[in-house]
């Protein structure tokens, strides 16, 4: 069993940076992790995703592509979230993601078996 701790989530104004962490417990190899937010009254947005498994398998959201960088620290086994250009839109519970059922969508949240508690990004203007 996976088990997902996030930190980092704070307040900032617009075009600051916060870098997210996802500390892992437990067989976190060759998995998709990722992250997703979500608002209240909405649902849970893909934002980042990474194959654990190899170099290179990483997908972003349109909306934050080229402000967000999704990383994997194997030696830590955690994996970071670096937000750019915060927008106040970027303003949502961030949550990380683990052990994605295979052959399903990155950016599906219901395709993920393990999660973390959420933390929360607000971003002002």
């Amino acid at each position: 069993q996976v088990q997902l701790v996030e930190s980092g989530g704070g307040s900032v104004q617009a075009g600051g940076s916060l870098r997210l962490s996802c500390a892992a417990s437990g067989y976190t190899r060759s998995t998709w992790m990722a992250w997703f937010r979500q608002t209240p009254g909405q649902k849970r947005e893909g934002v980042a995703a990474l194959y654990s498994g190899g170099p290179g398998n990483t997908y972003y959201a349109d909306s934050v592509k080229g402000r967000f960088t999704i990383s994997r620290d194997s030696a830590k086994n955690t994996v970071n979230l670096q937000m750019n250009s915060l927008e106040p839109e970027d303003t949502a519970m961030y949550y990380c993601a683990a052990n994605k059922r295979a052959g399903g969508d990155v950016f599906d949240a219901t395709e993920y078996m393990s999660w973390g508690q959420g933390t929360q990004v607000t971003v002002s203007s």
